[in-house]
């Protein structure tokens, strides 16, 4: 098993992708902490994980509150004595809106929620996988973080700031014997939505202009988990700093 012993976090681990990855970090070896922002959602993966053999524990966690983003680090702590692994996957769309239909509302919750809490985990774990002197840091980005128009303005910046920050993590603390990339996935299938019910129009249809060049069905979050798992182990020791794009091939045209 390739995480046998480890111990990570994973954040918006109570479905979709983070949900995958939970599951099959659990399934390799690694004891987990789920997190996410619904304690029913939480418990029903810490029982999923529980009764396939694996060990996790469940913190209900608002990655927008500090206070949440400290308890789940602490808990994986207190409850597994270290941390190897810790993966930000939470995030939100933007209702695909356009730089003149962007509210300071939609603006401050993506980026809240997209890059300041990721800040704020890595922050918190930076000085145990110093004092460890090793730890993986994954980052989930997009393709929307390496091109103009996947999404609105404000998701498109903040997985730009995503990207920029796992380059930044990487090279500053990759002499420390602690790793940051970060994983870019294209149309996966998951409940993410558009981040809004009303999305707005014209982002809307921007947005929409590349899709027919997306040669594939969107992807299993399994898919992602994958590449997440391969990031997390030590097949990767040599990975550092930079993006996995996982598209099916859509940004290669």
């Amino acid at each position: 098993m390739k995480l046998q012993g480890k111990s990570a976090v994973i954040t918006g681990a109570a479905s979709g992708m983070g949900k995958a990855m939970a599951l099959l970090f659990a399934r390799e070896g690694a004891s987990v902490v789920v997190a996410d922002i619904q304690q029913a959602a939480v418990d029903a993966v810490v029982e999923e994980i529980a009764a396939a053999g694996g060990q996790a524990r469940g913190v209900a966690a608002n990655v927008t509150k500090e206070e949440d983003v400290a308890r789940m680090i602490d808990t994986a702590v207190e409850s597994f004595g270290k941390l190897d692994i810790l993966v930000n996957n939470a995030g939100v769309m933007d209702g695909m809106m356009s730089a003149e239909a962007v509210t300071d509302d939609m603006w401050n919750r993506v980026i809240d929620v997209n890059v300041t809490g990721p800040m704020r985990a890595i922050r918190k774990a930076i000085p145990i996988m110093k004092e460890q002197g090793q730890g993986v840091i994954i980052n989930t980005a997009s393709v929307g973080g390496l091109f103009g128009s996947r999404a609105g303005l404000a998701y498109t910046a903040s997985k730009h700031a995503v990207v920029g920050m796992t380059k930044n993590v990487g090279f500053q603390y990759g002499k420390l014997g602690i790793r940051c990339n970060a994983i870019a996935p294209g149309a996966v299938a998951t409940n993410i939505g558009l981040g809004g019910s009303q999305p707005d129009p014209y982002g809307l249809e921007q947005a929409m202009v590349g899709m027919g060049l997306q040669r594939t069905a969107p992807g299993e979050p399994e898919y992602i988990a994958s590449v997440a798992l391969f990031l997390a182990s030590d097949d990767a020791k040599f990975v550092n700093g930079t993006v996995v794009t996982a598209d099916g091939g859509w940004s290669a045209y």
